[in-house]
Order: structure tokens, then C-alpha cells, then sequence
């Protein structure tokens, strides 16, 4: 069945030269599109739901859709995510629905204020088996409910808001987390820079160095393909500039530095829109959903694989080592799925 929390990905991935895709689903297509990709390239992933996600679907919904998805696929090793929760409130209740893994942002509060938070919120998950991921210093962009630093700002100031290394070793210590999600150059949404951005590696080497063995995570690291980009303005919309992170900067950060977790959202949103433009503008008069929402899912299938290949996150072909290392640990579950 493998669902799992994150962490015998983690420990298999921080010296493994790969890192786990986090997909952002919303729907069905979107969900669809992710699990038959990795099915294909026999990679573990991660299926993560916003607070946005919740409010536009309706937990209940997603949770049936996620199970059906590991239901179709036992053979691969999938963790459920909180993305970007806010309150201990909200962990609790993610806890109860079963989430494998949670993810607790105080990043914008002040630091003391942020310890306390995820503290607390580890408190609660560790308590139900559950693996916790928290996050230290300030991305720029845009996206659902989390709003950064506009990309101006953010890159002609960068220094100062990047992830302190020994302030994640104090953060990591006093919290108990299990993974930090670091600020180094990324950015949400997809307007991520004016320019070709540039990651901090010396940072992450110095973070290694400070936290030794912590996974971390590289958030805001949608690479916004220009093909789609191209495909969505061709066929009537406006996208201007969309600029990402480079994937050859992605898979540096995961084959030579302690990056497990990468996450991604943006991509799968503009490769379903494009894809669905194309469909309105050529085939006026279609308007069967299945058969633009089809399309708009292949799309997804293509990238998601492209994604996990050796060029960008290298976890192809890594489903059955991360199954057996779960194995090696006793095959362990939140409590929710011992409840009876």
C-alpha cells in the first residue's frame, strides 16, 4: 500500500543524489497526471494539498481522489502533505484526516514567535506518527495564500533574507522538525525574477554544515517552462516575462546538496491552462470537458516525468529502494490508519 510519512524518502534521498517531487493537487486531472507519471518512471512522491486547495475542493474530495490514486498504484511509495499550514489548529486537523505530513509556515512571524509555533506543531504531529517540516527566512512571489516579497525587492536585498545557518541550527534543535524548507533564491508563483536567477549554493553548503543530516526543501522552485508560456499567450493569454528557476540549477541543488524535497505547483498549472487554451482556441465548438481536461492531463504526465528524470530531481527508477528502506523501518503509519 505504501503510504508513508516522508521520512524514509529523506533518508534515502539526503545522500542519494535525488530529491522528491512535492505536486500540489486541486483536482482529479491534476492528481491523475502526477500518479501516472511517476507510475511510468517508478518514482516515490509526494501529494501535497494547500490551504487553497482545501477551501476550492473540499478536503473529503481530495482525500478520496489521493486515496484512489494510491489505491490504483500500490507499488509506489506516496506521502500526503500539508503545504503551507498556518496554525496548530490547522495541523491537528490535518493530523485527523490523515495526512502523513505536515508542513507548519511561521516564517513570516518573528523568529522567537516562529520557533513556538513549530514547536508546538511538531508537538502535535510527532505525537500521531506523523513527519513535520517547517520553514526559515522569506521567499519572494506570489501564490494562493502565501504572498512573499515582490521580485524586486527581494532580489536587489536577497542577503538579508535567506536562511541563516546557524540560526536553522538553533531553529532545528529547539523545534524538533523534521525538514526545513530554506530560502535560497527561490520564489513563489510565476513571476519568480526579472532576471535569470542564481541560488545561493554557498548557503545550502553552510546550512549542511551547521544542520548535518536535516533534509532540507527548496520551496518556489516551479522552473515555468517556456513552452508553456508560449502555448498560453499564443492562444490568448497574457504572460508576459514568466521567468523561473533554471532545472539545471534544480538538479545541482539535489545531486550535490542535502535538498530532498523540491516543490512543485506553477508547472502544473500553466501545462493544464495551456493546454486547455489550445484546445478553446483551435476547437471552438468542443465543449465536453473530458475532452480539453484530457489533454490538459497528458500535459501534466509529460512534465511530471520530465521532472523526475536525472535532468531535474533524479528520483526515476527509486520507488522500490524507498519501499524498502520503509520496510526496514517496521513499515510505520500515523496512528490514523491504525484507528479502527
Amino acid at each position: 500500500m505504501p503510504l508513508m510519512t516522508t521520512k524514509p524518502m529523506f533518508d534515502l534521498a539526503y545522500d542519494g543524489g535525488f530529491a522528491i517531487g512535492a505536486f500540489n493537487v486541486n483536482n482529479m486531472e491534476i492528481t491523475q497526471g502526477i500518479i501516472e507519471a511517476c507510475a511510468v518512471e517508478k518514482s516515490p512522491l509526494i501529494l501535497q494539498v494547500s490551504k487553497g486547495a482545501r477551501k476550492y475542493a473540499n478536503y473529503r474530495y481530495l482525500r478520496h481522489i489521493i486515496a484512489a490514486a494510491v489505491e490504483e498504484h500500490p507499488e509506489l511509495p506516496i506521502a500526503i502533505h500539508l503545504d503551507h499550514g498556518d496554525t496548530v489548529d490547522l495541523v491537528q486537523t490535518c493530523v485527523s484526516d490523515g495526512f502523513t505530513s505536515v508542513m507548519i509556515d511561521g516564517s513570516h512571524h518573528p523568529y522567537e514567535e516562529n520557533v513556538a509555533l513549530c514547536k508546538k506543531a511538531t508537538e502535535v504531529a510527532h505525537a500521531n506518527g506523523v513527519t513535520v517540516e517547517a520553514e526559515l527566512g522569506m521567499l519572494g512571489g506570489i501564490e494562493e495564500d502565501v504572498v512573499g516579497l515582490n521580485a524586486e525587492e527581494y532580489q536587489k536585498n536577497i542577503e538579508k533574507f535567506l536562511t541563516d545557518p546557524q540560526q536553522a541550527a538553533d531553529f532545528s534543535k529547539r523545534t524538533g522538525i523534521d525538514s526545513l524548507a530554506v530560502a535560497i533564491g527561490t520564489s513563489h508563483g510565476a513571476y519568480k525574477f526579472k532576471h535569470e536567477a542564481t541560488l545561493a549554493f554557498n548557503r545550502v553548503e553552510q546550512i549542511m554544515k551547521t544542520c548535518p543530516g536535516l533534509p532540507l526543501v527548496m520551496h518556489g522552485s516551479s522552473s515555468v517552462p517556456q513552452e508553456f508560456i508560449d502555448l498560453i499567450n499564443k492562444y490568448g493569454g497574457a504572460m508576459p516575462n514568466a521567468k523561473g528557476v533554471p532545472e539545471d540549477q534544480i538538479n545541482m541543488a539535489v545531486k550535490k546538496y542535502g535538498v530532498c524535497k523540491v516543490n512543485i505547483d506553477t508547472d502544473l498549472r500553466l501545462a493544464l491552462t495551456a493546454k486547455i487554451r489550445e484546445v478553446f482556441a483551435t476547437k471552438p465548438a468542443e465543449f465536453d470537458p473530458r475532452n480539453y481536461l484530457g489533454p490538459g492531463r497528458e500535459a501534466i504526465i509529460s512534465m511530471v516525468r520530465r521532472k523526475v528524470g536525472p535532468t531535474v530531481l533524479n528520483s526515476a527508477g527509486k520507488a522500490d529502494a524507498v519501499i524498502k528502506q520503509w520496510e526496514k523501518l517496521g513499515k510505520p503509519l500515523p496512528a490514523y490508519y491504525g484507528r479502527k
